[in-house]
């Protein structure tokens, strides 16, 4: 039986997410109802694809992710349906498919909610559910979609570089307040091109110089930077908290949205 994901921005108070997990039981009976994260952001799709991309890397092929993530931006007459890596994604039309694949895929399908656009949450869920059942049962997704001639494409915010520094964004801040800059191993090695580097945490006296294997190489107290299980440049303080700290945040959550775009803070990163 397939695991059947879910992602929202939600929260664990209602019982929403209970109910649609509800619906995927009843539809494919013995799935695997799977959370992945209910506190997700309706604006910050950055780190939205980062969470859910690095998630689902870790699962089986044949496992189904939806992700319900500002679902009312737009009347929801139809959610995205797409095959990546095995695996199958479903979303609204935010951009949200693009930023998790990387690119558009070969092939994306629209789902209809069959609400005509005034159905509640569930009503379109339920759509989705018997559409996730139809596919596990072996279907074709044509028999029940049509191809998305038109999706929202947004992408993820890449770096600013120059002949000697990097400028990177802070795209997420876990729950220990490490800070995960928005640059991977290979990107940073490319950059770097074997040179030192100095990680510029708030003043020029505040900075890393080396890469550690995890928090238990350094002493606690001391900032670290490290490539975690993602891959991406990770900036703590081992049994510290380093966002609170150097006043770093992930992005403005009050800042004035223009263009769909919010405000992220960069971490300046030198090369010698």
């Amino acid at each position: 039986m397939p695991a059947i994901t879910l992602s929202s921005d939600i929260g664990q108070i209602d019982f929403i997410t209970g109910a649609i997990k509800g619906q995927l039981i009843g539809a494919v009976p013995g799935c695997i109802p799977v959370d992945i994260s209910h506190q997700l952001s309706p604006v910050n799709h950055q780190q939205n694809a980062y969470i859910c991309k690095n998630a689902y890397a870790h699962f089986p092929k044949g496992s189904f992710h939806l992700i319900l993530i500002n679902f009312f931006e737009k009347v929801p007459s139809h959610v995205l349906f797409t095959e990546l890596n095995q695996q199958y994604i479903i979303c609204p039309d935010n951009g949200l498919i693009t930023m998790i694949a990387g690119g558009r895929p070969a092939s994306v399908y629209a789902i209809s909610t069959n609400t005509n656009g005034k159905g509640t949450l569930l009503a379109c869920t339920h759509a989705i559910a018997q559409a996730i059942q139809h596919v596990h049962s072996g279907g074709a997704i044509q028999d029940i979609a049509s191809i998305a001639m038109q999706i929202e494409e947004k992408y993820p915010m890449r770096s600013s570089v120059g002949p000697d520094w990097v400028d990177s964004q802070i795209i997420f801040i876990d729950n220990f307040e490490n800070v995960v800059l928005n640059i991977t191993k290979t990107e940073f090695e490319e950059i770097r091109r074997n040179r030192g580097f100095r990680i510029e945490l708030m003043h020029k006296k505040d900075y890393i110089d080396t890469i550690s294997d995890n928090y238990s190489t350094v002493p606690p107290g001391e900032s670290m930077a490290w490539f975690n299980s993602a891959n991406y440049l990770e900036i703590a303080i081992n049994k510290g908290n380093v966002a609170g700290f150097f006043g770093l945040k992930d992005f403005s959550k009050d800042a004035t949205i223009s263009q769909n775009r919010l405000s992220y803070q960069s971490i300046r990163i030198y090369f010698y």
